[in-house]
């Protein structure tokens, strides 16, 4: 494979920059997405529950991981929405079927977290009732 010249900054700079640029991406996403702000609010509520709770590290490690899940699934979903939306405002089939394919990711996204979290927590309310 022929090799291309490298873009930009290399090393730390690039980080840097990487960093930077991962921040704005951020800030759009709370700006802009309802759903992100809604996703991440649940995902500040749960996480000190999820570290509370009297489960295994790994089971703690599953339920940090899923709403990970949901929060890079919202933001791919919001990346594919914004360039969609930069093509043009009319309505194309393949548009439509781009953001449909992203919403459904979310949706398996939030039905995995709901079901680990629903299997977890099932599972910690039978042990404290028996």
């Amino acid at each position: 494979m022929k090799s291309t010249p490298v873009k930009g900054k290399t090393g730390l700079r690039r980080i840097i920059n990487a960093f930077g640029y991962s921040l704005k991406g951020f800030k759009a996403a709370w700006a802009h997405e309802a759903a992100f702000r809604q996703e991440l609010t649940a995902c500040a509520i749960l996480l000190p529950l999820a570290l509370w709770l009297e489960v295994s590290s790994l089971t703690k490690i599953m339920l940090v991981a899923v709403m990970a899940i949901v929060i890079i699934v919202e933001l791919l979903n919001s990346a594919i929405e914004a360039a969609i939306d930069r093509i043009g405002p009319e309505a194309h089939h393949l548009s439509g079927a781009a953001k449909d394919l992203g919403s459904a990711a979310v949706l398996v996204a939030l039905s995995l977290m709901v079901f680990v979290w629903g299997v977890v927590l099932w599972d910690v309310f039978q042990h404290h009732r028996g």
